[in-house]
């Protein structure tokens, strides 16, 4: 996630570590490296480019559709850059 500064709350760090949940923050203008902001793009792509709907009901249907199949053919990530040093928030990040 970004360095949003709610996302280092002490009480989003208590409700993280009650549930088991690791933050890791990204480097200023690094949306690239966040995996949403992938798979954002690829709604984009699959869902919306090259398309001209003529209803927002359209266009949420292929949003869904798209949404859909990609669920049913997902696994879990897990061990996501496990031991590196941007798992730790208070890493001095530099901007470019």
């Amino acid at each position: 996630m970004d360095n949003f500064s709610p996302h280092k709350h002490p009480e989003v760090r208590a409700w993280c570590d009650a549930h088991n949940v690791a933050l890791v923050f990204l480097p200023t203008y690094t949306s690239w490296l966040n995996w949403m902001e992938a798979e954002f793009a690829v709604v984009r792509y699959f869902a919306l480019n090259g398309t001209d709907h003529r209803t927002h009901a359209e266009q949420v249907a292929a949003i869904g559709g798209y949404i859909r199949w990609r669920n049913d053919r997902s696994r879990p990530k897990t061990t996501i850059a496990a031991n590196s040093k941007i798992r730790h928030p208070d890493y001095p990040f530099k901007a470019a």
